[in-house]
């Protein structure tokens, strides 16, 4: 089995090698990463400027490449110019932080994944929840014990998974769960502030734990309780439902 790895905290993250170093007994690593950090991009692409491309070597050999670019770039620039072989999985992570609820749809490190389902390869975006000090090599392990258990369940090609192992504490994870990911707003705070021309700007903040407000049987909660959350994902967004409603809807037109 070939691996393409990539992340968004870029090529240098602890969780990126701690990852690394489990997923090369699956099988042959590439990685290819974002050169610098690229946290909360989604599933931006670069295409009105070249994609810069460096070699990063650690201990003398070859480990990866870093892109100046997007999690979603460093996946398709991997397909259709670095890899010389097709990898049968694509990997994202080891994220520092969740990516449960709608954090979902803001996460560089599920466009990485989302990225690698558009060209039809199996991909699970793997994130860790935060706390002060994340045990990655852990993490790591625990993580490819999954993957392995998805990738002997799994059928579909371009299958699309989303992993979120909870904050690193003696007796967690507590087990497994397959979770719908949340819907409902959390963390969301901006800070006004004032910079010392007297002009204003603001600042994206996190707001504390105990203020979220935590949806039943969603991922977020199975993580915030200590267990290891799995989510299928897909990325048609057509709501089939309103699709029917208004299939048969006559609609008008004037020329005005």
């Amino acid at each position: 089995m070939r691996i393409l790895l990539t992340n968004d905290d870029g090529i240098y993250a602890p969780g990126l090698e701690a990852l690394h170093g489990e997923l090369i007994r699956l099988g042959p690593v590439d990685v290819v990463a974002p050169s610098v950090e690229q946290s909360g991009v989604s599933h931006s692409i670069t295409y009105l400027e070249p994609l810069l491309v460096q070699e990063v070597f650690r201990k003398g050999k070859l480990f990866g490449h870093g892109v100046r670019g997007s999690p979603a770039d460093c996946v398709k620039l991997a397909m259709l110019q670095i890899c010389n072989t097709p990898p049968d999985l694509v990997v994202s992570g080891i994220n520092a932080g969740a990516n449960t609820g709608i954090n979902v749809l803001y996460s560089g490190t599920v466009a990485g994944a989302i990225e690698g389902a558009f060209f039809g390869i199996t991909s699970i975006a793997v994130s860790l929840a935060s706390c002060e000090n994340p045990d990655y090599q852990r993490a790591a392990r625990l993580a490819v014990q999954i993957i392995e258990q998805i990738l002997a369940g799994e059928t579909r090609s371009g299958a699309l998974w989303n992993m979120n192992l909870p904050e690193s504490r003696p007796g967690w994870p507590i087990g497994v769960k397959t979770l719908p990911m949340g819907l409902g707003r959390y963390g969301e705070a901006m800070e006004r502030r004032i910079d010392p021309r007297g002009r204003p700007y603001y600042w994206t903040m996190t707001v504390p734990k105990d203020e979220h407000q935590i949806e039943p049987g969603s991922d977020v909660e199975g993580a915030a309780d200590g267990y290891i959350t799995l989510t299928p994902l897909h990325f048609d967004l057509t709501d089939r439902r309103r699709l029917g409603e208004f299939a048969g809807r006559s609609w008008q037109l004037r020329d005005v």
